[in-house]
């Protein structure tokens, strides 16, 4: 007999997309599953679409709540999911048609807590990065950290992951903040025993122009310099020899946040200067680490010419890249 698995869908504001997402999830290979759809209060059809797709497939569940964002949702999957096993998709995403199965096999083999597929990123350019190394793993947490302090193949996301349903006792989506993955994905990954890696890609991650990632910069794109450091922290007291790993990471989260500024048309003259200090300050250190990104390096560079030879360098690596 097939394992219950929790699918947990947040949606809001996706009517143009929620077909694809939830065709690919009903029709997966596995069939035990608990669908949750969790409207978060979308004004557009999505409700209504919602109910639809509850009357013609017994499994699917649908949650109406007042919009909390996308940590609040998934929290509200989280408390009313059953399974023995939980996945996350985001709902203006899709997911390969053996996706779950795959996840499933992937941690029932190593008898893990955590199974971590790869993916695919689609741009609205037609450029299309593939994150699968075919690698086929089992890691321990603190394998897995230090991998993505490093970016070295393992990612953040929520998604394109399989938990055991129970590490979320512990952790909880962060109500209220953006990049919520950089607040809870390290913490799953230290509370299990080993991590399962199988790196496929699975899962068709969508990165459109009005998605959080290329949304206009606004103070809250600061909450992912904020995550990231509790991360950094946490991980420099439990392993302090991945001091320079965590490093890393908090580099590439001012970096990153300073790009999101770069691209905006409007001034926002604290953030710029509170992320500008900390990469000229502490840019020395990543400079040296022979794992660090070239990317990051050269960011750090330019950075430390100013903010406007930043918004060059930026501006010429989206078009070398073609991700605009």
């Amino acid at each position: 007999m097939e394992e219950l698995i929790s699918v947990v869908l947040p949606i809001y504001n996706v009517e143009k997309y929620l077909d694809k997402c939830i065709q690919t999830v009903c029709n997966q290979t596995y069939k035990n599953l608990e669908i949750i759809l969790v409207d978060d209060g979308s004004p557009d059809n999505c409700p209504k679409m919602c109910e639809e797709y509850a009357k013609h497939d017994s499994r699917i569940q649908v949650i109406h709540k007042k919009n909390g964002g996308l940590s609040d949702a998934r929290n509200a999957g989280i408390k009313k999911a059953t399974g023995k096993y939980i996945t996350f998709i985001d709902s203006d995403d899709y997911v390969a048609l053996d996706y779950v199965e795959f996840l499933y096999q992937t941690i029932k083999k190593a008898n893990s807590q955590m199974a971590i597929a790869a993916h695919q990123v689609l741009y609205d350019s037609g450029k299309v990065i593939e994150k699968a190394t075919h690698e086929n793993s089992v890691l321990t947490p603190k394998e897995v950290l230090e991998r993505i302090l490093y970016d070295e193949g393992i990612d953040l996301s929520a998604w394109g992951k399989l938990y055991e349903t129970q590490l979320f006792q512990t952790v909880q989506f962060p109500k209220g903040r953006v990049f919520e993955d950089a607040a809870t994905t390290y913490r799953l990954v230290d509370e299990c025993t080993t991590i399962a890696v199988h790196s496929e890609s699975k899962y068709y991650y969508i990165i459109r122009g009005n998605s959080i990632t290329n949304a206009t910069f606004s103070p809250k794109k600061m909450d992912l310099v904020l995550s990231t450091r509790e991360m950094a922290e946490y991980t420099k007291k439990k392993y302090p020899e991945l001091e320079s790993a965590a490093n890393r990471r908090l580099m590439y989260a001012y970096l990153s946040t300073l790009s999101q500024l770069a691209k905006s048309k409007e001034k926002f003259p604290k953030e710029e200067k509170e992320l500008m200090t900390y990469i000229k300050k502490q840019g020395n250190a990543v400079l040296r680490d022979k794992r660090a990104k070239k990317r990051d390096k050269l960011g750090i560079i330019f950075a430390k010419l100013g903010f406007p030879a930043y918004c060059f360098f930026w501006k010429m690596y989206l078009k070398i890249t073609k991700r605009v």
